[in-house]
């Protein structure tokens, strides 16, 4: 087992980042990362695998993500610096784990910001203009690179009003499946009906807990702005948290309105499943869901944008990457050098349109990084700093790490074998830089 390496023993460590994120800030950064575009897909898929009676799937799937997440929230409060679960991995295994770590997060990172950019010039769009894809991706994708390189208190701050929207497209559907029902066209019996013809209950609600797992990544992403949140030992578990239950509270309700007002096969079904709410209401006009989905679109492969170039240079100053990422802006005190790189990647993955072929590994990907952070958590407990932060009970993490396992058995073979390909790669260059960074301490 390695011994932690020197940490920053307070929160006020020197840091090249400006500390501009104040508690409200983070909370919709959080909340608009978690609350992206999957959730206008997310009702069908869980309505499929579960029946009626998505609530409940849906509330599995937040209290396990509440488990790793107060993992999450003690290593931030504990080490407030870039680099998230690369430099908690690193402090508790050493520098091969921690690579992995990273490795995972940024491929995850920089293939969701190449899908989104994707995504943002297709059907969505082209109910309002139609554009060459290869054009409006570019475009998308310098526009999000300008404004991350402007500064985090600027990006959250277009978060913020991003994230509201979002909140306000899915308060709609929720009040429009009231009505639905209401007015006598809605069925509140289908929110009883848990299983399919050939899942019984227990299976169905583990099968579609795997599915809205889905929907809850993305609170993993903040970490790497604590070293730019202020007071990051009081802020980030009320953010983290809060964030969180407002999620599940906002998916709960939309599940439960959807199901109601929708046949459960027919939500199955569709693609846009929100949408067919919006439809069978009436008055509402479907290009609002096209728009909404848009923000949604930009907000998410911004927050997971900003994620990947603070996770890169993390990496690059613990010598886990070259030394170039880290490299700031002087007046704005941003990582240009991480931003421009994990752009150009992802502008590459967008372009060479290769993107669905690992899309699918970016669950495993990260459940690889948040059992390594929930066992570092253990590991890290003899590390002792003379500042409070916050502590889980010692069997959340064990009951984190777990639960990663668990998930991990229900992905399929095929999102296992490519998954596998990607940890291969990762393998290889992980030892590369481990050997190097050795050589070189």
């Amino acid at each position: 087992m390695h011994t932690p390496e020197a940490a920053p023993r307070t929160p006020e460590a020197t840091s090249a980042l400006k500390k501009a994120l104040t508690t409200p800030l983070l909370y919709f950064f959080i909340l608009g990362d978690v609350l992206g575009a999957g959730v206008y897909v997310l009702v069908g898929q869980v309505a499929a695998d579960a029946g009626g009676a998505v609530w409940a799937p849906l509330i599995v799937a937040l209290c396990l993500a509440l488990l790793t997440a107060a993992s999450y929230a003690e290593l931030v409060t504990k080490y407030p610096r870039a680099g998230g679960a690369s430099h908690y991995a690193t402090l508790a295994y050493g520098p091969f784990a921690g690579f992995l770590a990273g490795f995972c997060m940024l491929a995850a990172g920089v293939v969701s910001v190449g899908a989104l950019a994707r995504g943002f010039g297709g059907d969505y769009l082209s109910e309002f203009v139609s554009l060459p894809i290869v054009l409006v991706t570019i475009v998308f994708l310098a526009a999000l690179a300008l404004l991350n390189a402007r500064g985090i208190s600027e990006s959250t701050r277009a978060n913020a009003v991003a994230t509201v929207v979002e909140v306000g497209g899915l308060l709609l559907v929720i009040g429009l499946g009231a009505w639905i029902v209401l007015r006598g066209d809605g069925d509140l019996g289908r929110l009883t009906d848990l299983g399919t013809t050939s899942k019984g209950p227990a299976t169905a609600v583990l099968s579609g807990a795997v599915l809205a797992y889905y929907s809850f990544v993305g609170f993993e992403t903040s970490v790497n702005v604590a070293e730019e949140t202020r007071d990051p030992r009081r802020a980030y578990p009320r953010a983290l948290f809060g964030a969180l239950v407002t999620a599940g509270a906002v998916y709960v309700l939309v599940g439960a309105a959807a199901a109601a007002a929708v046949p459960t096969a027919k939500l199955a079904e569709s693609s846009g499943p929100l949408l067919e709410v919006v439809r069978a209401a009436g008055g509402v006009p479907t290009e609002l869901f096209s728009a909404i989905a848009l923000v949604a679109v930009a907000n998410g492969a911004l927050l997971t944008g900003i994620m990947s170039s603070r996770l890169a240079y993390g990496m690059a100053r613990d010598g886990l990457l070259p030394s170039f990422l880290t490299k700031v802006l002087p007046g704005r005190r941003t990582p240009w050098a991480a931003i421009a790189t994990t752009t150009a990647l992802s502008l590459l993955l967008a372009l060479t349109g290769d993107v669905s072929t690992l899309a699918a590994t970016l669950v495993l990907l990260l459940l690889v990084v948040f059992f390594l952070v929930n066992t570092s958590v253990l590991v890290l407990r003899r590390d002792v700093t003379d500042h409070d932060h916050f502590r889980a009970p010692s069997v959340v993490p064990v009951l984190g790490a777990a639960s990663c396992v668990v998930l991990a058995t229900q992905i399929e073979r095929d999102v296992w074998l490519k998954g596998l390909v990607v940890l291969a790669v990762g393998v290889v260059l992980g030892v590369v830089a481990a050997v190097r960074l050795r050589r070189t301490r």
